[in-house]
């Protein structure tokens, strides 16, 4: 990877390609709900005497499933159904070419949790999606391309008690996609789970992550009658999150992010933790250089505001990526320079 370190580590796209970008986010935002699976079809049901409309669709690929609509002759829930099945279908072909002009679309298992997340108004309550799909997401978000490899994770996070009306089972609502997820056991035996996860090598995983002083510590998530992983140093990533959108499958969804020069700096500080696992290391230093470049290149960011309140151990295993940072970012002298202050202001 290092290898590769002069040539630039992102593109931008076209202005034309970020602004349908835009008003594919405001659209979706504006709609509430959203319909899951793909956008279907209208069918009437009848046999018992009486007709029954049913919206006829795909939760997943091989799976048709049917929700019911209305009675047959309420042509007010007819035409708010209609209306939702274009719009549905709208957003799936503007997503197919965003996809083409190589934005950043996870595939339709991620669209479907998320699309039940937003509609169970999990995100609403505070809820922070973050890791890899976060960091596609903000490429999106701030119109860069890159080669990102593909993710099976789901990170989910959140910094203090979500505002639910009432408690929400989070292994009702994964299970209410009609994916198959099962609850990764916990290690050692009789741990709680904090993961979820569909069958196969390659199955989607959903993880709930959470602030913590000890790596991997379960906490209670009692909002969501569920556990969480704790990670050091996510109470300063977690702060001051900001709303944004994930493209998958067919769908523009709605979600938060952590603040996107947090996010650089809790991946800096992540990539020089994890000395056992070299290529998640290599991953996340890549990630944070990325980031920090698009965002003082493009706009304007200062890394060095985000750095403030961070906690001193953070700021020291930051600074001793430095010199990998001195090689990555070649192309991106302006980022550099941003990083050597931050570091050098914290000292």
């Amino acid at each position: 990877m290092l290898a590769e370190a002069a040539a630039p580590l992102y593109q931008l796209h076209e202005l034309a390609f970020r602004t349908q970008y835009a008003e594919l986010k405001e659209r979706c935002a504006a709609a509430g709900p959203l319909l899951p699976g793909t956008p279907g079809r209208l069918a009437l049901r009848q046999g018992t005497g009486y007709g029954y409309w049913y919206r006829s669709y795909y939760a997943a690929p091989g799976r048709e499933v049917e929700d019911y609509v209305a009675k047959d002759g309420d042509e007010a829930a007819l035409d708010s159904a209609r209306h939702g099945i274009d719009f549905a279908d709208w957003a799936m072909r503007q997503v197919r070419d965003l996809r083409r002009l190589q934005f950043q679309v996870a595939d339709k298992a991620v669209a479907r949790v998320l699309v039940e997340l937003h509609n169970a108004g999990l995100f609403d309550a505070g809820l922070v999606v973050v890791g890899t799909l976060g960091y596609v997401a903000w490429l999106n978000e701030l119109g860069a391309k890159t080669v990102v490899p593909r993710t099976q994770d789901i990170d989910l996070a959140r910094r203090q008690s979500l505002k639910l009306a009432s408690p929400r089972r989070l292994i009702e609502t994964l299970r209410a996609t009609k994916l198959d997820f099962a609850a990764v056991p916990g290690m050692p035996s009789g741990v709680p789970s904090t993961a979820l996860k569909l069958p196969g090598a390659e199955g989607l995983r959903v993880d709930m992550l959470t602030p913590g002083n000890r790596l991997g510590q379960v906490l209670p998530i009692p909002e969501l009658d569920w556990h969480a992983q704790a990670i050091p140093h996510y109470e300063h990533l977690l702060r001051e999150p900001r709303q944004a959108a994930i493209l998958a499958g067919g769908h523009c969804i709605r979600v938060n992010l952590p603040a996107p020069d947090r996010f650089v700096w809790h991946k800096l500080y992540s990539s020089a933790a994890r000395k056992a696992f070299p290529e998640k290391a290599q991953k996340d230093l890549v990630q944070a250089a990325t980031l920090a470049a698009v965002l003082v290149e493009q706009d304007d960011a200062v890394l060095s505001e985000a750095l403030r309140d961070a906690p001193q151990a953070m700021v020291t295993r930051a600074r001793s990526r430095l010199p990998a940072l001195r090689r990555l970012l070649a192309k991106h002298p302006q980022a550099l320079e941003q990083f050597e202050l931050a570091l050098r202001l914290s000292a």
